[in-house]
């Protein structure tokens, strides 16, 4: 099981391939407050209802100093095919190896239907410019956790 990260704890850095396989890092959004949420497959719905909120809210986040990442195991290639079908503008970025949901406690065991089963811990993290954990929500739900960013920042 992973480490939660807390907030204060640096963010871990990292460097990921974007929907175009264009590299996309933590680092270059350095003097920005970064939103990097964690989520289990592109083209599911819950995925999709929670790609297309912060989508919708992209606008807004981004006026009070927020830039937004997507991060899932996905390929480049089906982040591409996720972004054209549902219109998203996001950043969508791959970890196939899992090591960058594993570094921010994102990856490990989970409840599935009752079950108890490892994979992506749908989560979200707030990181301030200065590269600081500034929130950490774990096992958030797909619908409605958008809102509720919004609400607990204050924007």
């Amino acid at each position: 099981m992973s480490e939660r990260l807390q907030p204060g704890d640096t963010a871990p850095a990292f460097t990921l391939p974007d929907a175009d396989g264009k590299e996309v890092s933590l680092a270059s959004h350095q003097g920005r407050k970064v939103i990097v949420y964690f989520y289990p497959a592109a083209l599911t719905p819950g995925c999709t209802k929670q790609a297309c909120d912060f989508t919708d809210n992209l606008q807004l986040l981004a006026d009070a100093g927020y830039d937004v990442i997507g991060v899932s195991p996905d390929k480049p290639e089906k982040l591409a095919k996720f972004r054209e079908q549902e219109s998203l503008k996001v950043t969508l970025v791959g970890d196939p190896s899992k090591e960058v949901l594993a570094a921010y406690g994102a990856f490990g065991e989970k409840k599935l239907y009752g079950k108890t089963v490892t994979g992506v811990i749908r989560s979200t993290i707030v990181i301030d410019e200065h590269g600081k954990v500034e929130r950490a929500f774990y096992n958030v739900k797909a619908t409605g956790h958008v809102a509720k960013i919004i609400k607990d920042l204050a924007i």
